[in-house]
């Protein structure tokens, strides 16, 4: 048994959560506290009703969350909104909330990890967000198609490509969950190709007209890497058993 406070001292420190700057209403940080002890820590990409009642099940007593519970101005405490918190509160359920300091953190970020994975070298970093930039930068030694197996292997169910750039990208872009702000920046960055999660639409014209590779493997697939690390790290930091929370989400 645990003092929440000192895990989530821990985590803010980890993820520097008080120096990362993020979109009004992220409110990173301890979002709901519990009784005060943990006994067991989750991880899910997404702060809902789904994964809340799952980690309950699972007798989970910290949840740590990418996209947490306040996005929005605030709402009026009925409906699903009312049951979440009633499942938190009734279940024991403390939830911590980390979104763009998990996305770009160095070694435990979202876009790290999966550089990590593909065997990308990070070599910089782009898309500056009030100060910081919150997209990385790396270099490739393979051709595009061996770039596609080992996509294929890390994101099996599937991604989209549009592949209208270099066979041999020298450069490549990563931002993990949603991309559409980084598109038409690579090129100034040097890249012609980019990793994301999720474009829209018109990011085929684009990569059509502007010679661009882009991988679009899904928000939440590319976003399951930070939360899992930093849980991994309070549980074997403080002896407490982990289990992440998967709630499969397609998109």
């Amino acid at each position: 048994m645990v003092d929440l406070q000192e895990v989530i001292k821990f985590c803010d420190h980890r993820v520097c959560s008080n120096e990362v700057p993020d979109f009004d209403g992220a409110q990173n940080g301890l979002q709901l506290e519990n009784n005060g002890e943990i006994t067991k820590i989750g991880a899910s990409v997404d702060a809902g009703l789904v994964p809340f009642r799952l980690a309950v099940e699972k007798k989970i007593d910290l949840l740590i969350c990418h996209h947490g519970l306040f996005w929005t101005p605030p709402v009026p405490l009925t409906g699903s909104n009312y049951e979440k918190l009633k499942l938190c509160i009734d279940g024991n359920l403390a939830i911590y909330s980390s979104h763009l300091p998990l996305d770009r953190h160095h070694e435990i970020g979202n876009n790290a990890i999966l550089a990590g994975k593909l065997g990308l070298e990070p070599c910089g970093t782009f898309l500056p967000f009030q100060g910081l930039d919150i997209g990385l930068l790396t270099t490739s030694s393979y051709d595009r198609q061996e770039l596609v197996e080992r996509l294929y292997d890390l994101f099996p169910a599937g991604f989209h490509a549009m592949e209208y750039g270099m066979g041999m990208p020298e450069k490549i872009a990563i931002l993990t969950g949603s991309g559409q702000s980084a598109v038409d920046k690579i090129l100034g960055c040097g890249a012609d190709t980019l990793i994301t999660g999720e474009l829209k639409q018109h990011h085929f014209n684009l990569a059509q007209e502007l010679e661009l590779n882009l991988y679009s493997c899904g928000h939440y697939a590319t976003e399951c890497f930070g939360v899992d690390a930093l849980a991994k790290e309070i549980s074997q930091k403080f002896d407490l058993p982990y289990e992440f929370v998967e709630t499969n989400c397609p998109l």
